[in-house]
């Protein structure tokens, strides 16, 4: 098996503003592993305010490549086994078992469905996010668009905004990337606006004593992202959260992300398939536990203006998924 990599940056459609801060592109590493002239892939992004970095996974990526390229072709969930001893970020660790996902599926000649036995009736539909801005020019972004799900980023929590938002004859989702006071939540989770919220995501800033204030039983569909890494993580969370926020990157990749899945719904969370900023290699690979998904949030390549790959893709909402193997990613 051999392993590849290369360094891309994802040109935004438009300048992207979240609390953390306002973006025009994103690096990405794009890895390849390949076997008998067959190759699968697998994408993580840098991401500044997770202490991502590229030239850090590039370094990991040089330090393990070799300890990678002796492994022989076995089940992804034994590949995983050996990547876990690896020690690495869960950036890195998940577009490693993507890209080994998508590889034994090209090899087996069956898509990840099949490898695993899941099945699908009807998927659903993505939100497309909104990044800060004023009220107003939020609403006419949304208003140009033909989806019908929004997520939409804020910084702050105005009673008066959400209300116009929720005029739109639009579903929507709020993301405050932390930004929420305590007093904040306190008062939304009680209102009668929180129930016309699909849900609220991160609302405060990380941690145990922040979230601890959160409660589930309220009005507010309160959703974990960075509050969530782990299934170890899920037995805290119960009585905050109602729903938490899978991203691959997060978590470690497919395998892991099954492990918390089903974790997650002997417990009765609600589940969301999330993104960062990604090509359609990581879109591709989140789609695919979609069919597990209550909310879907996998908007990321069609933020980008210089998409690498072809795969799954997202229209107005609407989950295409590729039934081609492995995960149906193939390179421009």
């Amino acid at each position: 098996m051999k392993l590849h990599w290369q360094l891309v940056q994802l040109q935004l459609k438009e300048t992207f503003t979240i609390s953390y801060g306002a973006y025009t592109y994103r690096e990405a590493i794009i890895v390849s592993l390949s076997h008998n002239g067959i190759s699968g892939y697998g994408e993580c992004t840098a991401i500044d305010y997770y202490g991502i970095q590229s030239k850090d996974l590039i370094a990991t990526l040089i330090r393990i490549q070799s300890q990678i390229e002796k492994q022989n072709i076995e089940h992804p969930v034994l590949f995983y086994s050996f990547l876990k001893q690896l020690h690495v970020s869960t950036f890195l660790t998940s577009a490693l078992d993507c890209a080994y996902w998508d590889l034994f599926g090209k090899l087996e000649h069956k898509n990840f469905l099949s490898l695993n036995d899941l099945s699908y009736t009807i998927l659903p539909e993505s939100s497309l996010t909104i990044s800060i801005a004023s009220v107003e020019e939020q609403i006419e972004k949304i208003n140009t668009f033909h989806w019908q799900k929004f997520k939409v980023k804020c910084n702050t929590c105005n009673l008066d905004t959400i209300k116009a938002l929720l005029e739109t004859d639009k579903e929507i989702a709020l993301d405050a990337n932390g930004s929420f006071s305590i007093e904040d939540c306190k008062l939304l989770e009680d209102h009668t606006l929180a129930e016309r919220l699909h849900y609220i995501e991160q609302p405060m800033p990380v941690g145990y004593s922040n979230y601890v204030q959160l409660n589930a039983s309220k009005k507010a569909n309160w959703m974990a992202d960075e509050d969530c890494q782990e299934k170890e993580s899920l037995s805290q969370l119960i009585s905050h959260y109602k729903t938490i926020n899978i991203k691959l990157v997060k978590v470690g990749g497919l395998t892991p992300a099954l492990e918390l899945i089903r974790e997650a719904k002997k417990n009765n969370f609600k589940i969301m398939m999330g993104c960062m900023t990604e090509s359609t290699v990581g879109i591709s690979a989140g789609a695919v536990l979609t069919p597990f998904a209550d909310y879907v949030d996998l908007d990321g390549a069609n933020l980008i203006a210089n998409d690498v790959a072809y795969g799954t893709t997202i229209d107005k909402g609407k989950i295409i998924l590729s039934e081609k193997p492995g995960l149906g990613i193939c390179m421009k």
